[in-house]
Formats: C-alpha cells, structure tokens, sequence
C-alpha cells in the first residue's frame, strides 16, 4: 500500500514558496492547471527538497503522476533560467577579497555511460563546482560533469580559472586544484620524502580555515535531497543544480 505523504510536513521557507509561486506566474501566465501555482511550488519543493518519487507527490497532491512529473519538470526548468551564467555571478559580485572554490559529487543511481564513477563517494555521481564569497555567500553552482572528473579538470572546463584571471579575483581552493594557475591558490604542496617547515605548516592550517565557509555552504546545498542519490539522469540534474542554485542566491 502506497503511503501518501503530506506535503506540509516539508519544511518550506515562505519566501522560498514566493520566489517559486512568481516564476511560475512569470512563465505561465493565466494557464489553467489543475494546481494552482502556489501549491504547483510546494510540490516541486517538495520534490527537491525531500526528493519523494512522482507517485507519492500526486498521492499527496491529489494529481495524476504524469501531471505531477509535468509541474515539476516545468518548475525546475522555469527556474533554472534564472541562474546566472559564471560571469554574472563574479561581475555582479563586488568582491574586495577573494573567492572560495570547491568541488562536491551528487551521487545518483541513472548513469548509461561511463566515468561517472566517483573515488570521493565511491560511487556514480555528477562533479558540482561551488562558489562563494570568502564569507560563504553562494555565488556560482556549476554544470553537471561526470563523477570521475578531477575538480581541476571540471574548473577549467567551467572556465573558471580563466574567468576569474580575466577578472583578477583571487580564489581559494583546495589540494585537488593543484596546478590550476591563474589566480588559484592552494596549500603549499609537500615534496617527496621531504617536511614542510613549520611556517608552511601554519600558512597551510590558515588556508584551511579560510576555506571553512565554503565547505557550510556546501553541507547547506546537500539538505536538497535531490543531490543524494538521485533517481535522475546527470541532464536532469544539471536542470536541477541551476535550480537551485536560483533558490538560494535569490532567497
């Protein structure tokens, strides 16, 4: 017997219902639905946030499946338009300090082709470039890349090195963008068989902290569940990732 879950029970900011309500109403106009549009939101954020199948959010919205896949797939869509492309977010950011980069996997079970393979999560997944302000202020969430993409590879696949070397931001990154030049910084790498001196040490310990907001702001971009093993193929989830990344720049 299929539970049908209660929509209500997720838990959805107001103003993030607002913000999707508009766009809907922005994109659709007066078409008719068989949901209005502010509930039309909850169930996307429903989706996104819980990542319940289609078949329990027409169950606990009343719908058919189809019409459920339909609303979602729509929202999702209508907000990914929204997202700002990697030079709109950096040029509409005044930054008088630098930038933090990161990488993370969004693990998901509909993979046909190869090298999506993670070793971080030792599993398939999708490579998501992040970043933020130095306080941790999402700025940027990339393009889908398979999961087996070193983070160095994907930013510069991304173009963000050269991006942020046109714009002279630094940026900081962990071990993982070694080599990436431009104005990239990273721990100070040890050479084999030998120490690093203390005062590489420290700078290094520095380094990390500095990092630390980037590392929140991606723990706060995995409580979408749509980013933890998703039943949806890396196309979907590209469509999902600017979505998001839509919902929380704009919220």
């Amino acid at each position: 017997m299929l539970h049908v879950p209660d929509p209500a029970a997720c838990d959805l900011d107001e103003e993030l219902l607002e913000l999707v309500t508009m766009a809907i109403v922005a994109c659709d106009g007066e078409r008719a639905c068989k949901l209005r549009p502010y509930d039309r939101a909850r169930c996307a954020l429903v989706y996104l946030r819980k990542h319940d199948t289609f078949e329990h959010l027409a169950a606990g919205f009343g719908i058919g499946v189809a019409t459920a896949c339909r609303y979602v797939n729509d929202t999702i869509e209508g907000l990914a338009a929204f997202a700002p492309s990697l030079t709109e977010a950096l040029t509409s950011h005044h930054a008088d300090s630098y930038l933090l980069l990161d990488g993370t996997v969004a693990e998901t079970d509909r993979v046909a082709t190869a090298g999506h393979f993670s070793g971080k999560v030792r599993r398939e997944g999708v490579n998501l470039q992040v970043i933020t302000a130095d306080e941790g202020k999402l700025l940027w969430l990339s393009l889908t890349l398979p999961g087996g993409t070193h983070d160095v590879r994907a930013a510069r696949e991304h173009g963000i090195i050269e991006t942020c070397a046109a714009l002279d931001l630094d940026v900081l990154a962990d071990k993982g963008y070694q080599g990436a030049g431009g104005t990239v910084i990273t721990p100070i790498k040890r050479r084999p068989d030998t120490e690093l001196p203390d005062k590489h040490k420290k700078s290094n310990m520095v380094h990390a902290s500095l990092r630390a907001p980037v590392e929140r702001t991606i723990s706060r971009i995995k409580q979408w569940r749509i980013f933890r093993h998703a039943r949806i193929s890396p196309n979907r989830l590209t469509s999902a990732a600017a979505a998001i990344l839509t919902l929380m720049i704009y919220t």
